[in-house]
Order: structure tokens, then sequence, then C-alpha cells
């Protein structure tokens, strides 16, 4: 990456790191949520939603926030989403994710609670400090017998939704990502997520050679990055994501 390329990244993310970021963006739950473990919760269900179009998914994640009463952990923690999503309703919830696939989803994210405490408990125990080992363990637990196909089921895609997931709970000082993994896990080893805006821009600054969703890809457009923010490379997500949303304002896809 040439300085100038470096220097443009280190300014766009200077503009887009913002709280204004949060509007229409699926972090906007998390920080809504009260108390640290319901805002993991509540991070986590939000995040593996968020692909397709915002007006799609956006809506489904909040009717999700309000069946639970803004307690998106003790919903799953007691078992109540059973009385929202039965497992063995073929309806749609959202694009290919059926209610049972819900149902399976939330019952794994409710056995990780039991043995765990918290999702961030499993991963603490998982991941040894290393952000890509957490998307593998994330992706290991839920991809087993009895999880669902909500989450990836191994870590060979980009686990985009995973990555983004990990983003919010690791990066601290940040007026959008929480931290609240931010003592066991070190934010050099994440990953950046691979939006189609984030392809698209970083083929055109040629970051990438051509688009990909791989997470061989996801790893090279980290190491690239990580040429402009040596200690935080997933910062440049924003300045990817901004200035590829800002391109195309009208589709806000994910």
């Amino acid at each position: 990456m040439d300085a100038k390329t470096a220097e443009r990244l280190r300014a766009l993310a200077d503009r887009y790191e913002t709280a204004d970021f949060l509007r229409g963006d699926p972090s906007w739950f998390m920080h809504r949520a009260e108390g640290v473990a319901n805002r993991e919760a509540t991070a986590f269900v939000a995040s593996a939603l968020s692909f397709g179009a915002r007006s799609q998914f956006l809506p489904k994640i909040a009717w999700i926030v309000g069946r639970a009463g803004g307690d998106v952990d003790g919903w799953i923690r007691s078992g109540a989403f059973g009385r929202d999503f039965a497992p063995d309703d073929a309806r749609c919830f959202y694009r290919f994710f059926t209610h049972a696939a819900m149902h399976a989803f939330f019952a794994a994210y409710r056995d990780v609670m039991r043995e765990h405490g918290t999702l961030g408990g499993y991963v603490r125990a998982s991941c040894g400090g290393d952000a890509a080992k957490a998307v593998e363990a994330i992706c290991r637990r839920f991809g087993a017998p009895g999880g669902a196909s909500v989450v990836p089921k191994d870590a060979r895609s980009a686990c985009k939704r995973v990555c983004m997931f990990l983003r919010w709970m690791v990066r601290s000082g940040s007026p959008v990502d929480l931290g609240l993994w931010s003592d066991f896990i070190d934010r050099r080893t994440l990953v950046v997520p691979l939006d189609t805006h984030v392809v698209q821009e970083a083929v055109a600054l040629g970051l990438l050679k051509g688009p990909a969703s791989s997470m061989c890809a996801a790893r090279r457009l980290t190491a690239a990055l990580a040429e402009a923010f040596p200690d935080d490379p997933v910062r440049g997500d924003f300045a990817l994501f901004g200035l590829g949303v800002d391109g195309a304002p009208s589709a806000r896809h994910f």
C-alpha cells in the first residue's frame, strides 16, 4: 500500500467512525440494550441477521428485541423464545431462515449460556486471545449437531457477520464498537468483515485483486489494512464501508 492510500484510509476512518455511523446500522440495537450480558446477546442476534437489504433485516431484529421486551439475554436464557419460534415450524422468518432454524439457533445459544454463563465465557475459554480462533470456535459450536444454519458451519467462508460481531465486541474506545471482550482478545487479530461495499472499495483501491468471499481473502485484506492501521487493522472497515455506502446511498445492502 502506498503512503497516499494509507493516508486516505486513515482520513476516511476518522470521517466515518463516529456516533452518526449508528443511524441505520444494526449496531444501534446493542447500544440501546441495558446490561453487559444483554448487550452481548443483542449484538450476537443482530449480527446473525445482518445480511441483505437493511430495510428488510432491521425490522426483523427490531421484532425480536421487541418480543424479548428489550432483554434478549433473558429471553434466550429462559427459553421464552420458544413461544415465538417452534422447532417444527417451517415458515420463513427471514430469507432462508425458517422459524425452526431460528429456534435451533436460540436453543444452541441457550446451551452456551448454561455451560459458560455467556457467549463471551465460551469464546474466552476457546480462542486463546486470537480473534480468528474465536471465529472458528463460534462456527464450530453453532454448526455442531443441534446447532443451526444461522451461523456458518465453518470458517472457510468469509464469515462476515461473525467477524462484524467480533469487531463490535473487541474494539474499545470507539463510538460504535463496544469493546466488551477487549480484555481477552487482541484487536490486532480481528479479521475485517467482507461486506459488499468493503469488497467493492478494496478492489477499486487495489487492496484485493477481485471480488471474493473467503476467509483467505478477508485475511489478505486485513493484512493490507494493517499497513495503514498497524495496531487496529479493522478500523479500515469504517473507511471502506463508509466510502462504499456513500457511493451507493440507495443500496444500503450488507
